[in-house]
């Protein structure tokens, strides 16, 4: 009887734990790949940031945090009129399944108003937040390598 007791006694917590883990499992819905920050020179107030966001539902990047920054915008580099311009965007279109490249010809994070110059070799931290069709919100943090001025705008 011992044995039945503590049985049903631990039976819901290992139920419990199971589903917490299956949870914590759900909630990693996107990843990031090949993140990378340009570096500035002295006195430079921008940069930008890039990287690969490849939801497994159906999502949408809403916003993006960094301490490096004091204002962080997602924006999108377009061509009118022969003319290249960049705007701000209120949110990236994340496909299930589909990877989305946030690179220096079209969407792209923007580091503005820097805290301190960006210099090869360092990490820059980035917070981005995704909302899925539900509403639910994802907090994905990134720590992302400082690449030369001079790095081209493919993979390294």
């Amino acid at each position: 009887m011992t044995a039945t007791l503590a049985k049903s006694r631990f039976s819901p917590l290992l139920l419990g734990a199971a589903l917490l883990g299956l949870a914590f499992q759900v909630s990693a819905q996107t990843q990031v790949d090949d993140a990378w920050v340009r570096a500035t020179v002295a006195g430079q107030q921008a940069t930008g940031a890039f990287m690969t966001l490849t939801a497994s539902t159906d999502s949408k990047l809403i916003e993006v945090q960094s301490p490096a920054a004091k204002l962080v915008q997602v924006h999108q580099m377009s061509m009118h009129d022969d003319v290249m311009k960049m705007n701000e965007v209120k949110s990236v279109d994340l496909p299930a399944g589909k990877a989305v490249s946030l690179d220096p010809h079209g969407y792209h994070v923007m580091l503005m108003d820097l805290v301190a110059q960006v210099k090869e070799g360092d990490k820059v931290p980035l917070t981005l937040i995704i909302e899925n069709a539900k509403g639910e919100k994802e907090s994905v943090q990134v720590e992302a390598p400082v690449r030369a001025l001079t790095e081209a705008d493919h993979k390294m």
